[in-house]
């Protein structure tokens, strides 16, 4: 296939993609309204896991299908930065309804998560230290699932009120058996999105972090735009924050798991363009943190140029990501 035909199915693809984590990400929404879980819980743990879905279906092909384990530290990364973004865009643009938005007390608590496990990725990535001879794992990857637990553990003890009302008809059942045929559906696209990336990889002359980041990290990542522009519009900040951050410490259990399922095979592969993309997404976690610290500090009475607080370092993620692609094409 010529490059336009692999580029132009790589997009319907990427489509097909969204539609399907759309629908999940619909269904966990009911689900959230006919139970008592808070909306930062459902958004951390349910929809997070199920719009980075995408990440894990992908990082596993990238080892057992196409061969190319660069892809998955590419895909990870560049997911996270890109997630990072959303909520920077999302929030500035919106920045009125956020400081009057209920936003629970877990998601500081994330983002430190968060940064704590860039620092993990970081460590491992340039000085190599923590390499398991016998079983070949990183344990920064054995410390990184006990965040994620640690995470979790945060959103569950959070907070928080259900957003918006039950108006379906659906029962609990018939939801939960949509979803899962929806889910299977977003499996099946996810590992031809994992192929046509690795075709657009070889035909384009992108090292694979940098195809993983652009192609993988972007394509994987709507998922979580979508669900979360969904969201704002519902003015439901608390469930966007928890989709968010839960899929950035769900992305990275994708790595630690592929680490450990590699074998051999090294996962942790440092490039210029990995240390750009770990660079820019430690910054643009720290402007995430500056703009939930200020949320936490001034409530909802934040007015006028107040606003400036939240919106200012959130437009700062997407001027992150744009030194990234500066940087690293």
């Amino acid at each position: 296939m010529s490059t336009p035909v692999v580029a132009l199915l790589y997009v319907v693809t990427a489509a097909i993609l969204v539609f399907f984590s759309v629908k999940c990400a619909s269904y966990v929404d009911l689900l959230d309204k006919k139970t008592s879980i808070s909306g930062a819980l459902i958004g951390g743990m349910i929809l997070a896991a199920v719009t980075s879905l995408p990440e894990l279906v992908t990082s596993i092909s990238a080892i057992y299908i196409v061969h190319n384990a660069e892809l998955i530290i590419g895909n990870v990364l560049g997911s996270n930065l890109f997630n990072l973004c959303i909520f920077g865009a999302l929030t500035a643009v919106a920045a009125r309804s956020f400081s009057k938005a209920s936003v629970g007390s877990s998601h500081l608590k994330m983002a430190l998560c968060t940064l704590i496990g860039f620092a993990l990725v970081g460590i491992t990535l340039w000085t190599g230290f923590g390499r398991i001879p016998v079983v070949h794992i990183n344990a920064a990857s054995l410390v990184i699932l006990v965040l994620y637990v640690i995470s979790m553990r945060f959103l569950s003890n959070d907070e928080g009120e259900n957003e918006g009302e039950d108006t379906s008809p659906l029962t609990v059942k018939q939801i939960v058996v949509r979803f899962v045929l929806m889910a299977l559906g977003l499996i099946a696209s996810s590992v031809a999105v994992t192929y046509l990336t690795d075709m657009l990889s070889d035909r384009l002359n992108l090292q694979a972090s940098l195809a993983g980041a652009l192609f993988l990290g972007v394509a994987t990542s709507l998922p979580e735009l979508s669900s979360s522009i969904q969201l704002v519009r519902l003015k439901n900040f608390n469930a966007m924050l928890g989709n968010v951050l839960g899929s950035n410490m769900f992305n990275f259990t994708i790595l630690s798991i592929a680490d450990i399922i590699a074998g051999n095979t090294v996962v942790f592969v440092d490039s210029f363009q990995t240390s750009c993309m770990l660079i820019f997404a430690v910054i643009s976690t720290l402007m995430t943190l500056f703009a939930l610290l200020m949320k936490k500090k001034f409530g909802d009475t934040a007015k006028g140029p107040a606003l400036l607080l939240y919106a200012v370092p959130a437009a700062l993620t997407l001027v992150s990501y744009g030194a990234f692609l500066v940087l690293s094409v």
